[in-house]
């Protein structure tokens, strides 16, 4: 597990707490957004053969897995490609592979369900899946170091492939648009150092590339929580910049929140929303909207019992900040105790089971996806705000750095659900008003 970090220190609330000199009245934070219904999702891992299913196809299974995730209520799924499956030569994309992509498009147009199609997947689930020609190892002659963000002739290889997936589905009425990679904080921190100016460039160069082979599609960069919770890799203004919304990945057994609390403590329930929050606070544009992209519990996290309750309070603590795109559960299915090597957090994360039944899980997150459709959240009002150096993290990606999430987490245990603000925003007062803040705590060192 992760290693404790010291929590920052707080005056009284009394004394912290800075009147903002705002005339105008305060703007309720659902105007931030027109009116647009909160999309629920999950991240689908196939029941048979999981994602190496790609090699194995059954059409049959994955469309029975599809119609069992409709029918809880979904209306997107996303998906992961392995990288050295679909591109096992620096020039060399799979035909097949690419039949198999389309036909699963075609599977989920039947089932009604839009797909996020995840590309440059060399880390997933624990496991690495790097093409054997990015490996350090198999650098050519001329000493180029196979870096998959700084290496021109990698960066024109990923091209490739996406511009061939964009060739094959691009059109596809259920090809809701590309997810560049899956959490590659990871292979940056592991085998592709990278600078935060050189990790911020690469990902604006994709995005640019996919939005002009898939114009008007959902492209986004689909970073874990690393980034939020250290100056490392993507910068966190970067992230909140570039492609058509801000992801964020939010597991309490990764994010630190089991080294320093409970379970169903507060700061538990509600690490998404601080993280939804956070990634608000880096965005240029307050209308900006955030993607849950990835949130699930783990077997051993907390009693099953509880497992329902945490869900519903999580998802209604989402909701409640009125910028989230859409929450995406992880995941579909469990995976199939035959396939070995995943660790074993893995094993139990699906909503349904081997035969496509729903988990008491995969039931109550069908009755909250029935219950925001039927009764849209309102977002709560956040006329206060915790203003946040810019910067001034740790650099290493893990642990997590918790500086930010103390002091916010220290607001929210004394009664406030505080907005976050930059502090080279604080004396921004068009800013501030336009998101409805009126009241400012700085962060105390």
């Amino acid at each position: 597990m992760l290693s404790r970090r010291r929590f920052v220190h707080h005056s009284a609330i009394g004394a912290a707490i800075l009147a903002s000199p705002l005339a105008t009245p305060l703007l309720h934070a659902a105007a931030q957004h027109p009116a647009q219904p909160l999309r629920f999702g999950i991240n689908y891992t196939p029941r048979k053969h999981w994602w190496f299913c790609w090699l194995d196809w059954d059409q049959q299974s994955i469309q029975e897995d599809l119609h069992a995730i409709a029918a809880l209520g979904m209306d997107h799924i996303r998906i992961q490609l392995l990288w050295s499956l679909f591109q096992p030569g620096i020039a060399s994309v799979s035909e097949r592979l690419l039949a198999n992509l389309h036909a699963l498009l075609d599977a989920a147009n039947r089932a009604g369900l839009d797909v996020e199609v995840t590309v440059l997947n060399g880390w997933m689930s624990g496991l690495s899946f790097l093409p054997a020609w990015v490996d350090p190892l198999a650098r050519p002659e001329n000493g180029d170091d196979r870096n998959i963000f700084t290496s021109r002739p990698i960066i024109d290889a990923e091209k490739l492939l996406f511009r061939r997936i964009a060739d094959t589905i691009g059109n596809h009425p259920r090809f809701l648009g590309f997810d560049i990679g899956n959490e590659l904080g990871v292979l940056q921190a592991i085998n592709n150092p990278v600078t935060p100016a050189q990790a911020d460039a690469w990902a604006a160069e994709i995005l640019a590339y996919c939005a002009q082979i898939a114009p008007g599609r959902f492209h986004v960069n689909g970073a874990d929580h690393s980034h939020w919770f250290a100056d490392f890799g993507f910068t966190r203004a970067g992230l909140a910049s570039t492609g058509s919304a801000t992801v964020i990945h939010s597991y309490i057994y990764f994010d630190g929140v089991l080294d320093r609390f409970r379970y169903s403590d507060p700061a538990a329930i509600h690490l998404a929303e601080y993280e939804v929050e956070l990634a608000a606070a880096y965005a240029s544009d307050p209308a900006r909207r955030v993607w849950v992209e990835e949130t699930g519990i783990g077997n051993k996290e907390m009693p099953e019992a509880f497992k329902p309750q945490f869900m519903e309070q999580s998802v209604h603590a989402i909701a409640s900040t009125g910028q989230a795109w859409g929450i995406t559960w992880w995941c579909s299915h469990d995976i199939d105790p035959a396939i070995k090597d995943f660790s074993d957090y893995e094993y139990g994360l699906g909503l349904l089971d081997l035969n496509n039944r729903p988990k008491p899980m995969g039931r109550q997150f069908a009755a909250l996806a029935a219950e925001f459709r039927k009764n849209p959240p309102v977002p709560l009002d956040r006329p206060l705000a915790l203003v946040i150096p810019d910067t001034g993290l740790t650099t290493k990606p893990w642990p997590s750095d918790w500086t930010f999430a103390a002091a916010w987490m220290k607001l929210l245990n004394d009664g406030h659900r505080p907005a976050i603000v930059l502090a080279s925003r604080a004396q921004d007062q068009a800013y501030l008003q336009q998101r409805g803040i009126r009241q400012l705590v700085p962060i105390k060192p």
